[in-house]
């Protein structure tokens, strides 16, 4: 039963009824027996359709095979009934059974059914299907049963939790009732004893006077105690008696006399205690018990007598009391009613105080039941309010979300852009590199490549974007890009000049020219006339504070922790915290409470400086420190009277001194102006926020030090601090570099220093550094925090409370904008601390408060000890370099000469004292415009030329590389060569074949190449000269004359400039010098020095331009020889005069001509420049000379005394001469210098000008000699095969091609068609020696197929099918001749071959050994195709389609020599081997599927066989691992050697009827070791896999006529499980071969295995007769 279960997929063990509840299972046991052809009809779902569907397709199955089924069967099994379904498959395994007996297939059964019981059946089938349909439920009732027993049971669920609460409501009530039964009675018993103790207090406090005692009474009292006394007496004695009596009894039962039988015994232990002294102790010891038995007793009694004794005493005592009592308390009838009227008073006095505390205690109950109501109602309350929090604080979590991610959008825009643009000029700047590179020869000048990274460096595009030239008066945004560029490059460049860096760095030639230094004297000049034409503004003074410790501000967002830190710091660190919301507070409170001045002064100056009318922006503030982003425009006036003046937009404070509070301190004053604001409903101007700060930090003690607390929160307020507290304005500064007395050419070394840097207004900036999620997570834990710490304070701080509960709703909502506000004005607030002061700190404040409080008090104490160590620095150092500054010499200092021994000073030395006389307002007014023209004019005419000379350069690389292009181009253009080659092919191959042969047509033929080789010739020489032509016009054009003229005049006009500026110069500083003597400056005489141009205008144009011309030109042509001007008339003439006018002599003359002239314009400037020094100094030698009176005389007379005036002015008029001729000797110097330069500068652009010409003349001449040789040779070559083929006597067949310089026979086209060929014999495949042809192979693969497509077949079937294709083989050729004759035996004989241990038979097996002779691979070709296979199985499912199969094919391919045939008439040998291949696809391929699937591990299985069955089943577990496996020798046993001699004596005698059997190899298989190694590898093998290699013939299909193999079916599975779990793989894991090769089960089968062995040839031959 198990193993017919074991047949079913998908069982899980245990669960018999609910697998086969839907009866799909069943369906599947009977698909897989044959029996249900509709099992594709089955659902494997469980709702009622599918069982009701599933059971109607089962009931006639079951019924054709006598199964006892019903309506109430399938119910049950449905149901899930216990046993219903195993007895169903009880029956079914009998039954099929039964038939497998029969061996009957369900067609017969129905066959073999008669007609009347099978109509009856099937009219049951139908009652059958009615009635399940009417006992089956509906899948919707059956869901609605489902639906209401859901909700039953959740009812019920429902119910019991409403019992069991209300069980526990009742238990409770209970409860509450027992508690206040138990209260109510014990109210009762308190009461009842309260009213007994009253009860016990009125008749204790009622007296009664007892009567009298007789004395008789007494009398009997007395004698009745004296009885009661004996009578204790006597029961004592009587104790004591009883005691005795029970000592003595003990004693007496010790003493009795023993036995008869122990009398002797007995009498030798007497003897023997008597005889001893023990008896004697023993009786001393009992009378010692004995006397202390009665002193105790004694006791006793004596104690006894002594307590009845204290007793008698004690009542005798109580009763004299009572008698005093009694006689001291006498009182009458009448007070003791008044006592008992008070005690009845007092009795009722506490009832009603007994009753009034019952009823406080009830109202105390009620109002704790009324508080708990109330607190139950606040703590609803704040639960919903805490609900409405969290839903709140969600809102504005997913708001700031979108804040956040909106934020980040942009800033990954930002940044995507920004990476766009690096990428787009990296871009740029790489194809503009090719492009120049292509242009340039790979030659690119340093000069581009360091334009093209200034752009780069500067974000400015490196290509241009739109023409600059002309330059409309509106410019777009790309022509001010341009612009900027332009001008980029320009600062670049004209930087370069003046500090002669870069590309006007000077050479290692000239390195003894140095840089020209500083003109020290023209710098004090100029330095001197800017301050008295730009007098100096004068600075205010600077605001004084004291020094702090420690200056600092602590920043970050909101709930940051700024205010917990400040008031830790402000404990521990003795610091005042600053916070602009409590002194602007403060402020207010102080003019509240009419704060009058003691020692504050009125006002600071800075709310002086805030008096006057500004337009300032400020943010509207409901929360004093906290900005809105709405502004308003204001005109503000900070004023301290209580008048206010309101208009449409505008408000203004007036501010007067004397207004009526004249008194009130300055705290007051602000705190007035802010309160005013307030009440306005207007936020507090930056201004006055830090005229308060301000005055707050006047207060501060300066021992403390102060820190602010959330300030500055903007870049403004940042400035306005600075600029209060350093007096410094951060504005100013950065615009005092643009101020209009800058010089730029000279500087003077003396001139003042910039002031010092001011130390910023803040030490150090701390910023707690807080993510924004931390911030609406504390947000909200302060929402739901704050009602509960409300609920615990006092009555009296209920203000407080509600004030502080406005501002929690404050910032809850304005949490977000505060948060977007910090992150809008933070980066420019990061900037100014980190960048511009860089005392930024940050500081990790989502850690714990005490970490960040202790890390910013380390902060701090860091910075204060830095402040303390610099300032000890600083003080030492001023300690030790007093140093005094030299002032100025005026003439009224000078004094008469003094003999000095020390060497003269020079002029603009350090210790040179120059001259500073007082000079005219006018001198002033017009040098300093003057020298602002001189220092315009030459920096912009400089950038115009050095930007001339930039365009220049990019004209000539363009200029160059298309005279390049062109001139290949040209070289290119196309000829007649090719026609005339087309028409000689034409005319050679229109000549008959039988003239071929002929020697005086050769000869013919032989002539008319050698006249075509001459006219192609006479082409390419005639295509050299145009060339050449072309070459010399390029040469010829004037271009690199113009162009060397045109950089030769940039050039010149740099000269020019600096001769230009020399010569203003020297005008500056006479007539500067002269207006120190007081004298008129005079016009200079000598005109302004021109250097002269290279004329380079034509002929027409220089007629138009002679009359304005100011600037001399020289001619730029060279003088041409004789030869040259006049006209030649032979062009070779012509060329080679062309030839000697551009050769490297006229070059190197050229070159050596502009050298020349460069040098000459040179030289001229020059000796201008020395000839002006000159003549100045003569000049104003001989009028110094005349100003001074004569010292030295001729002759010596009486000297004429000097007065002390003209001694001075004498000595000043020297040092006049001495400054003014030292200022031009530098100058000159100067001058020279940069002439120098712009002659070597100039000299080696045109060096390599001349230079890049040459190189593109030489290229064009080497391009154009190469073209010709290479046409040349291609004419050589065409010549070659025509005479090639006239020698042949063969026609050109293929066209001839000559293109440019290549020549080929083009085999696309042809001028001779080829012959018709004569058709081939078709193929036709023979049969020899008995060998089945492939066309027999597919009739028998067809007849197999169509009997068992599954591939096995039953013996007995296998000889019928032969029998009948012999029977019908006549006229068919369905065999071949040698099998006609084949008999019974025959045929017993050939299924016996093929058969092992089964009565089916493989018919692909036996098709494979009919099919040979083919191929048998090795192992390695084997494992080979099955890698290929493989690699083209993309999905890994073990199938391929029959192209793919194609493309790869096997270890072997068709026939190589097909088409090796002696003539068309002869038919092409057959290709069995590839038609093989075809074949092997059909056999193994599953032809079900469209498009048939090929299993290439099935087909590679079947080809693994061997001739020895052990080596073919190696070769078949190294296929399914996959990998090569060595078979040991110790495994490689002869197993088949008594099987095999019986093959032979079968196929003995089979060759004697006529069938022989191949069993042998005819030799080894040797495989390669390189490639076995290729394979060689751990394989793994899975038991599927094995079960694959050892299969049976019919467990491996499914097959349906196979069902008489069932017992041997799973004969392995259960075995290999065993194996893999001995093994250690219990689970069944893919386990490595060789384990598994060592297990001696595996080779027990390996040995005994014989379906992997190979029959080699299967041959019929006729009997002998």
């Amino acid at each position: 039963m198990l193993f017919f279960l074991g047949k079913i997929n998908n069982l899980v063990p245990g669960s018999f009824a609910e697998e086969f509840s839907n009866g799909y299972l069943l369906g599947e046991l009977l698909h897989k027996y044959g029996l249900q052809d509709d099992f594709n009809k089955f659902s494997q779902s469980r709702i009622a359709s599918a069982k009701l569907n599933n059971f109607s397709l089962l009931e006639p199955t079951l019924h054709l095979l006598d199964v006892q089924f019903n309506e109430n069967v399938a119910q049950d099994i449905m149901m899930g009934q216990h046993g219903a379904a195993t007895k169903l498959l009880y029956e079914l395994y009998i039954a099929l059974e039964k038939k497998r007996k029969t061996k009957l297939t369900a067609v017969a059964m129905e066959a073999m059914r008669p007609t009347a019981p099978a109509r009856l059946k099937s009219i049951g089938s139908v009652l059958y299907q009615e009635r399940l349909k009417s006992l089956t439920p509906r899948q919707a009732d059956l869901q609605l049963q489902q639906v209401s027993e859901h909700f039953e049971m959740k009812s019920k669920a429902m119910e019991d939790k409403i019992a069991r609460i209300h069980i526990s409501e009742q238990q409770k009530v209970q409860k509450l009732r027992e508690e206040q039964r138990a209260q109510d009675i014990e109210k009762h018993r308190i009461g009842r004893r309260r009213q007994n103790e009253i009860m016990a207090r009125i008749q204790a406090a009622i007296i009664q006077v007892p009567k009298p005692r007789p004395n008789h009474t007494i009398k009997a009292i007395e004698a009745q105690k004296l009885l009661k006394k004996k009578r204790e007496a006597e029961d004592t004695y009587k104790e004591i008696n009883k005691f005795e009596k029970s000592i003595a009894g003990n004693l007496s039962a010790k003493l009795q006399v023993p036995t008869l039988e122990t009398t002797a015994q007995t009498a030798t232990e007497l003897l023997n205690i008597y005889s001893d002294d023990e008896y004697v102790r023993k009786i001393q010891k009992r009378l010692e018990e004995d006397m202390f038995a009665r002193e105790q007793r004694e006791k006793r009694r004596r104690k006894m007598l002594v307590e009845q004794l204290i007793a008698h005493e004690a009542q005798e005592e109580a009763y004299r009391e009572e008698q005093l009592i009694y006689r001291l308390m006498r009182q009458s009838q009448q007070e003791r009613r008044i006592a008992v009227q008070l005690m009845h008073v007092r009795h009722e006095k506490e009832v009603l105080r007994q009753n009034r505390i019952y009823r406080e205690k009830q109202y105390e109950d009620r109002r704790l039941k009324e508080f708990q109501k109330a607190l139950d109602r606040e703590a609803a309350l704040a639960k919903q309010e805490k609900i409405d929090c969290e839903e709140q604080t969600i809102k504005e979590r997913e708001r700031h979300e979108k804040i956040a991610v909106g934020r980040a959008q942009a800033r990954y825009k930002k940044h995507y852009s920004i990476c766009w643009e690096v990428i787009d000029q990296i871009i740029d700047l790489s194809t503009k590199v090719g492009e120049y590179r292509i242009l340039t020869n790979n030659k690119i000048p340093l000069k581009l490549m360091c334009d093209w990274k200034e752009f780069f460096f500067n974000g400015k595009p490196i290509y241009e974007q739109a023409s600059v030239q002309p330059l409309p008066n509106e410019r777009s945004p790309e022509q001010l890009l341009e612009m900027n560029k332009m001008n980029l490059l320009d600062e670049k460049d004209y930087g370069e000049y003046k500090s002669m860096t870069g590309e006007w760095c000077l050479t290692e030639d000239n390195s003894e020219y140095k840089p020209p230094r500083n003109n020290n004297i023209l710098g004090h000049v100029l330095r001197r006339l800017m301050e008295i034409f730009y007098p100096p503004k004068p600075k205010s003074s600077l605001p004084v504070f004291p020094s702090f410790p420690i200056k600092g501000c602590i920043l970050g967002k909101l709930f940051s922790g700024k205010t917990t830190c400040v008031k830790f710091l402000e404990k521990v660190c003795n610091i005042q915290v600053l916070s602009v919301d409590t002194l602007v507070q403060k402020a207010i409170q102080a003019f509240l409470k009419n704060e009058m001045k003691c020692e504050h002064s009125v006002i600071s100056q800075e709310a002086e400086n805030s008096v006057k009318q500004n337009e300032v922006s400020i943010f509207i503030n409901f929360c004093f420190g906290y900005h809105r982003e709405k502004r308003v425009t204001c005109k503000e006036k900070i004023l301290f009277n209580c008048q206010c003046h309101e208009h449409s937009e505008h408000f203004s404070l007036t501010c007067s001194f004397n207004c009526t509070l004249p008194q009130l301190s300055v705290r007051a004053q602000l705190g007035a102006a802010s309160q005013k604001l307030l009440k306005k409903g207007k936020s507090i101007p930056d201004e006055l926020l830090v005229a308060i700060l301000l005055e707050a930090i006047n207060q501060t003690p300066p021992e403390m030090g102060w820190i602010l607390d959330g300030f500055p929160m903007t870049i403004n307020q940042a400035k306005l601090f600075e600029k209060a507290y350093t007096g410094v304005d951060p504005d100013e500064a950065q615009a005092e570099d643009m101020n209009p007395g800058k010089l730029s050419l000279v500087t003077d070394p003396r001139a003042p220093n910039k002031p010092p840097v001011s130390l910023p207004a803040f030490d150090v900036s701390v910023l707690l550094d807080i993510s924004d999620t931390t911030v609406l997570k504390r947000m909200a834990s302060l929402k739901c925090e704050f009602p509960t710490t409300l609920n615990k304070e006092d009555n009296n701080q209920n203000s407080d409370a509600e004030i502080l509960e406005e501002k929690i709703d404050l910032v809850r909502d304005q949490v977000l904008h505060r948060i977007s506000g910090f992150l809008d004005t933070w980066p420019k607030l990061e900037n100014w601390f980190s960048v511009h002061h860089n005392i930024l700190v940050k500081v990790n404040a989502e850690t714990e408060e005490s970490l960040v409080c202790e890390a910013v008090k380390e902060i701090l104490v860091g910075e204060i000890a830095k402040k303390q160590n610099r300032s000890k620095l600083f003080c030492s150092a001023q300690e030790k370099s007093p140093g005094k500054k030299p002032l100025p010499v005026t003439s009224q200092d000078l004094v008469p000469p003094i003999p000095v021994t020390q060497p003269p000073i020079e002029p603009g030395s350090h210790g040179w004292i120059y001259v500073d006389e007082p000079l005219p307002k006018e001198i002033s007014d017009f040098l300093v415009p003057y020298w602002e023209n001189i220092e315009n004019a030459y920096v912009n005419t400089i950038k115009a030329i050095l930007r001339c000379l930039r365009d220049e350069q990019h004209s000539i690389i363009y200029y160059l590389a298309d005279v390049r292009k062109n001139f290949q181009d040209y070289l290119k253009r196309p000829d007649l060569k090719q026609e005339f080659v087309s028409q000689w092919q034409s005319d050679f191959n229109s000549i008959a074949d039988d003239l071929r042969e002929d020697e005086e047509t050769k000869a013919e033929l032989h002539q008319r190449v050698t006249d075509l080789r001459d006219l192609l010739w006479d082409i390419c020489d005639k295509r050299r000269e145009e060339a050449e032509q072309e070459r010399t016009d390029i040469m010829n054009d004037g271009w690199l004359l113009d162009h060397k003229g045109l950089a030769i005049n940039h050039f010149f006009s740099l000269m020019q400039v600096e001769v230009d500026r020399f010569q203003d110069t020297k005008r500056l500083l006479h007539d500067y010098y002269r207006a120190m003597e007081g004298k008129i400056p005079t016009d200079d005489s000598q005109d302004f020095t021109r250097l002269p141009l290279l004329d380079i205008i034509d002929i027409e144009q220089k007629e138009d331009q002679n009359k304005s011309r100011r600037i001399p030109l020289v001619s730029s042509k060279l003088p041409l020889p004789e030869t040259n001007t006049a006209k030649l008339k032979n062009r070779g003439t012509l060329l080679k005069s062309v030839k000697d006018e551009n050769s490297s002599e006229n070059v190197a003359a050229a070159f050596g001509k502009d050298e020349n002239l460069i040098s000459d314009t040179w030289q001229t400037a020059v000796t201008a420049v020395s000839d002006m020094v000159r003549n100045s100094k003569d000049c104003e030698g001989d009028y110094f000379s005349a100003g001074l009176p004569s010292t030295v005389p001729v002759v010596e007379v009486s000297p004429v005394p000097l007065t002390s005036e003209e001694l001075k002015k004498q000595e000043l008029t020297l040092k006049i001469q001495q400054e003014y001729f030292a200022a031009l000797k530098h100058e000159e110097e100067a001058t020279k210098s940069r002439l120098e330069l712009i002659k070597e500068k100039a000299l080696a652009y045109i060096e390599e000008l001349t230079v890049k010409a040459e190189e593109a003349y030489k290229d064009m001449e080497k391009w154009l000699g190469a073209r010709f040789l290479a046409e040349m040779s291609s004419v050589e070559k065409l010549i070659e095969i025509g005479r090639h083929h006239i020698e042949c006597s063969s026609k050109i067949q293929y066209e001839m091609t000559l293109e440019e310089t290549d020549f080929f026979l083009s085999s696309d086209v042809k001028v001779i068609p080829d012959p018709v060929p004569s058709p081939h014999v078709p193929q036709v495949e023979t049969s020899e020696s008995g060998t089945l042809t492939i066309s027999q192979l597919n009739t028998f693969h067809k007849q197999f197929l169509q009997v068992a497509p599954k591939g096995f077949i039953y013996k007995k079937v296998f000889i019928d099918i032969f029998i009948d294709l012999i029977n019908l083989n006549l006229g068919t050729n369905y065999l071949p001749d040698a099998w006609m004759n084949l008999t019974l035996p025959d045929l017993q004989n050939l299924t016996s071959a093929f058969t092992v241990n089964s009565e089916l038979i493989d018919w692909r097996r036996f098709l494979l050994a009919a099919a040979q002779p083919w191929p048998v691979p090795s192992l390695t070709q084997l494992l080979k195709t099955l890698r290929i296979f493989k690699s083209i199985d993309v999905g890994g499912s073990g199938l391929v389609t029959q192209e793919r199969y194609m493309q790869v094919g096997l270890w072997f391919t068709g026939n190589e020599d097909l088409n090796s045939t002696k003539g068309c008439t002869e038919p092409l040998p057959f290709d069995r081997l590839g038609h093989l291949i075809k074949f092997f696809f059909s056999l193994f391929a599953d032809t079900r599927q469209d498009p048939a699937l090929f299993n290439y591990t099935e087909m590679l299985l079947y080809f693994a066989a061997h001739s020895d069955p052990v080596e073919g089943v190696y070769r078949a577990l190294s296929i399914a691992a996959g990998t090569y496996i060595h078979r040991k020798e110790e495994s490689s046993l002869v197993c088949g050697v008594k099987y095999l001699s019986k093959i032979l004596e079968n196929s003995r005698v089979c060759s004697e009827e006529g069938v022989i059997l191949s069993v042998t190899n005819e030799g080894p298989l040797i495989e390669d070791e390189s490639e076995v190694l290729n394979y060689t590898g751990e394989g793994k093998i899975s038991l599927a896999t094995l079960l694959k290699v050892f299969h049976d013939g019919a467990c491996t299909d499914e097959d349906n006529h196979r069902f008489s193999s069932s017992e041997k079916e799973g004969r392995y599975d259960k075995h290999f499980i065993k194996i893999y779990k001995e093994l250690d793989a219990e689970d069944l894991t893919p386990i490595p071969v060789e384990f598994l090769l060592k297990h001696p089960f595996i080779q027990d089968l390996i040995n005994g295995y014989q379906e992997y062995k190979l029959i080699f040839r299967v041959k019929i031959y006729l009997p002998l007769n």
